[in-house]
């Protein structure tokens, strides 16, 4: 089966005034599946899905008094797949119909689906009662797969492909905001064995909260201070700050920049932000996400540069909250990587764990001048 969907609308007004073109689908077990394209897109095979049967999830939440933060529990979450052997890669196109995968075969370049063993769902349903103020764990939890490569690295993509990336997570958020259960969404990559990834083919995930979770509750708190007390955004003195020092930022795109923040917790932390201080991912003109995709691409080629390794890394994207117009939340992409100097990892030990206050064992200035020495081609080939 060979489907042309070259002429089928575009959902957003957004990704039609960029030139993108995306499908929608519905898999055999219910779940969602969208394709994304720079180009038209065209699928060669049936919409298929590992399993026919529809995701029987359960997940509920309890509430941390202490800590003033929920839990997630999801049981059904112990069967989901582990590092399977390379003949089945659930994220790669379907190649032999009796063995189906996530994605059917075509010409796309980004998909998002429903993840099939999610934390969180919109439909979850109202557990008995229980400790800790037990409820339903209702969001939305889906999985975004980079590209069809089997191999490749998020920085294997193309400016193009990052930037059409970006637009994919803001059309993301906009759909799930539209659904009038969610007040936050996170979109992140997890990469390497070493902070806990169960498949190489690239992606990530995007976790969608019918609250406000506590970081990015404390980020808005922050950020609505700063400008009650400064009367302007927190980003726009930190972008002065930072260009006037010059000794942290490791590159400068104009319309966006990235660098080791002079607060950063993690030995090579990498921020990525625009320079002009937006909240949303939608707020980004063509030209600012088009500068973004490009300091993005270049901040991970250089993390992975500076060992000769790929970094091990959680990258996260930090939007305002969705439960109230926040315009003094900044929109950024914070970078953790895990290897502290070669074949050392960074572990989260007593003061971190406990106490929720890094050690650091390199200033950012240092850091940032390390990063900045790295070849361009240093990272080609791992």
């Amino acid at each position: 089966m060979t489907t042309d969907l070259s002429s089928t609308p575009l959902p957003g007004d957004a990704l039609a005034a960029s030139g993108y073109h995306t499908a929608d689908f519905e898999k055999p077990d219910g779940r969602s599946l969208t394709l994304y394209g720079l180009g038209p897109i065209r699928v060669d095979s049936e919409i298929p899905s590992p399993s026919p049967d529809p995701v029987d999830a359960r997940p509920l939440m309890r509430w941390h008094p202490v800590r003033g933060e929920w839990v997630m529990y999801a049981a059904h979450r112990m069967g989901r797949t582990f590092l399977p052997p390379p003949e089945y890669n659930p994220l790669a196109p379907t190649r032999d119909p009796e063995h189906p995968t996530e994605l059917p075969r075509g010409e796309y370049d980004i998909a998002v689906f429903d993840n099939r063993f999610p934390s969180l769902t919109l439909s979850a349903p109202d557990p008995e009662p229980g400790p800790a103020g037990t409820r339903a764990g209702v969001g939305k939890c889906e999985v975004v797969v980079f590209s069809q490569s089997v191999q490749g690295r998020l920085c294997d993509l193309t400016d193009e492909q990052i930037s059409l990336l970006l637009a994919v997570w803001a059309d993301r958020t906009t759909r799930l905001a539209e659904t009038g259960q969610i007040n936050a969404v996170l979109p992140f990559e997890n990469r390497g064995v070493e902070v806990g990834v169960t498949l190489h083919h690239p992606h990530g995930q995007i976790y969608a909260y019918d609250h406000v979770p506590p970081v990015a509750a404390r980020a808005a708190a922050q950020m609505d201070a700063y400008v009650a007390e400064h009367g302007r955004p927190w980003l726009e003195d930190f972008i002065q700050e930072e260009r006037a020092a010059e000794d942290r930022i490791v590159r400068d795109d104009g319309a966006a920049l990235s660098v080791v923040p002079p607060f950063a917790r993690y030995t090579f932390e990498t921020w990525v932000l625009p320079t002009r201080p937006v909240s949303l991912l939608s707020d980004l003109t063509d030209a600012e996400r088009h500068s973004m995709a490009r300091v993005l691409r270049d901040a991970l080629r250089r993390l992975d540069g500076l060992f000769g390794v790929r970094m091990p890394y959680l990258l996260t994207v930090h939007q305002a909250p969705l439960d109230t117009p926040r315009p003094a939340f900044p929109l950024h992409i914070e970078i953790y990587p895990y290897l502290r100097a070669p074949g050392r990892l960074k572990f989260l030990a007593g003061t971190e764990q406990g106490a929720g206050e890094f050690a650091n064992d390199k200033f950012p200035e240092v850091a940032a001048a390390e990063l900045r020495a790295v070849p361009d081609t240093a990272g080609d080939g791992l």
